[in-house]
């Protein structure tokens, strides 16, 4: 219990009780005997109060005020309010000796009679008055805050930071083809997401005044094509595969990415619709759309691979080291020391010293319409103005095959080759075995276990060999079967230049001019156009 102190009234005199705190209490304060002893207008002398005070310790202490009797003064309190009316305060004191206490309903009916018609704490009141501590501030009355609302704000699913960043690899090291500065999407792809405004409550002060929240923020969801939003107008969903950004606090999906170049301010670009390069694609650097690569300018010795076509308007120079492989066609201005794959056609105005592949035509009759080094292939035919150079430079040139049939054929070839070897030395152990048991030797439990390994082992590679072998079969006679492929030549053919034509092939000892080059009787031929 606190410290606290009584007034004593005598005949003749009046007297205060200070009472020291018990079981860890508050010590009195000297303001609080001095506050309650000015608002009772008695005298008393200072030096003997406060050093009575400072001094109290175990034993309650009475000392004189004055020389003259006062009336008994009832339990009273101290009352104050916080200045924005949210909370009020009662310091209670007690009564006289033998003055009278104060009731929990009066205390009650004065609050109200102050204006406080909010937030009086009745069960506080109660708790003090069963069990009474003085000289200590008690919250009778508190006001409602009013509850704050929630702005609302969008989550975006994607990095919304254009700021290009190197990837880091395992090993520590940084990668700077790899700078992350296109973020993907797939289609059904869930791009962002609007959590709306969360309205606040309004709060009451002490004397019934309603306080209102702050006001809440709303948004709303912008976007782009080839988005879907939601019938709630809270979710963004992609339509497409492509990439996606935050533009000016706009979702954009688009199946084309548009770059000025590829080089050290992207790093590699890899997308899920199609890429179009208004400049130029650096040496060493990759580009990879699913859909189709459009370049503006030049490609250097840098990697293209595209789902569907490639399209170079002036040309690549691979340097030896560059690619290009296409899910369906190839054109570029030019071909030079370059390496190019299309599942479809390849076309372009000259191709010097390349490895080119097509899946049916390669088209070289432009302006100036030449391939000259390197090996072009293709299904279908290769059509040029001039094959080789007078210089007498090895090109070759090879229609009626297919590389990716022919890589097959090979492979399976192998796994027939390999199945077959591990045959027959299983066969060799299988067959020394049954000599042994033959002449009456026994095996161990091991060697009849591994025999019994070997037998299982046989029968699968036998079963392997015939499935390769019904795989080869048809695509043996499907590559045999390319009648009608050719090259045709509108001007040269220069020795050095060599024509195969399926299993056939010729190599050119001297130019021939406007001819096609066909496959007749087991050989190539040369006719004219």
């Amino acid at each position: 219990m606190n410290g606290y102190f009584r007034l004593i009234h005598e005949k003749d005199k009046t007297c205060i009780k200070l009472i020291p705190p018990t079981d860890g209490g508050k010590s009195l304060a000297v303001n609080d005997v001095t506050d309650y002893l000015a608002l009772k207008d008695i005298i008393y002398d200072k030096s003997t109060l406060y050093k009575a005070i400072e001094t109290l310790e175990d034993e309650e202490v009475t000392v004189l005020l004055e020389m003259r009797a006062t009336l008994k003064e009832r339990e009273c309190y101290k009352f104050t309010v916080s200045k924005d009316y949210m909370s009020a305060y009662v310091r209670f004191y007690a009564p006289s000796v033998g003055g009278e206490e104060m009731t929990a309903n009066e205390l009650i009916k004065d609050l109200e009679s102050k204006g406080i018609r909010h937030g009086i704490k009745q069960d506080a009141i109660i708790d003090f008055f069963k069990n009474r501590e003085y000289c200590e501030d008690i919250l009778v009355a508190e006001g409602t805050a009013p509850v704050q609302g929630k702005d609302a704000y969008i989550e975006y699913n994607f990095n919304t930071d254009k700021k290009a960043r190197p990837t880091l690899n395992e090993d520590g090291s940084v990668d700077f083809f790899h700078l992350n500065v296109v973020q993907h999407c797939n289609k059904g792809d869930v791009l962002a997401r609007l959590i709306p405004a969360v309205p606040g409550k309004y709060g009451m002060n002490l004397v019934g005044a309603r306080l209102k929240p702050a006001d809440v923020r709303n948004t709303t969801l912008k976007y782009g094509n080839n988005i879907e939003i939601s019938e709630d107008k809270t979710v963004l969903t992609s339509m497409v595969n492509g990439h996606v950004e935050l533009v000016d606090g706009n979702v954009f999906v688009s199946d084309v990415l548009v770059v000025e170049n590829v080089d050290a301010s992207t790093g590699n670009i890899e997308c899920e619709g199609s890429v179009q390069v208004n400049g130029n694609v650096g040496t060493n650097f990759q580009v990879k759309a699913k859909g189709n690569i459009v370049v503006k300018g030049v490609v250097e010795g840098a990697l293209l691979d595209a789902g569907d076509n490639i399209i170079i308007a002036r040309g690549m120079n691979g340097m030896g080291r560059g690619a290009l492989k296409a899910g369906g066609n190839i054109i570029s201005k030019f071909l030079e020391n370059a390496a190019a794959e299309a599942t479809g056609y390849v076309a372009a105005d000259s191709i010097l010293h390349s490895l080119v592949e097509a899946g049916t035509e390669v088209n070289v009759d432009g302006k100036r319409g030449f391939i000259i080094g390197g090996k072009v292939s293709a299904v279908k035919s290769v059509n040029a103005k001039t094959l080789g150079s007078s210089m007498g430079a090895d090109t070759i040139i090879e229609v009626g095959t297919d590389p990716k049939l022919n890589a097959r054929i090979q492979e399976l070839q192998k796994l027939i080759e390999t199945e077959n070897d591990a045959l027959k030395q299983i066969y060799s152990v299988l067959a020394d075995a049954k000599t042994k048991m033959a002449k009456g030797v026994k095996m161990t439990p091991e060697q009849a276990q591994h025999i019994q390994k070997l037998a299982n082992d046989s029968l699968i590679k036998t079963d392997n060999i015939n499935k390769y072998t019904q795989e080869l079969e048809p695509l043996s006679v499907q590559a045999k079967s390319r009648d009608g492929a050719c090259v045709v030549v509108k001007e040269s053919v220069y020795p050095g230049t060599t024509i195969a034509i399926g299993d056939v092939s010729m190599r050119l000892q001297k130019e021939v001019q406007y001819c096609r080059f066909i496959k007749s009787q087991g050989d190539v031929k040369i006719i004219g156009i």
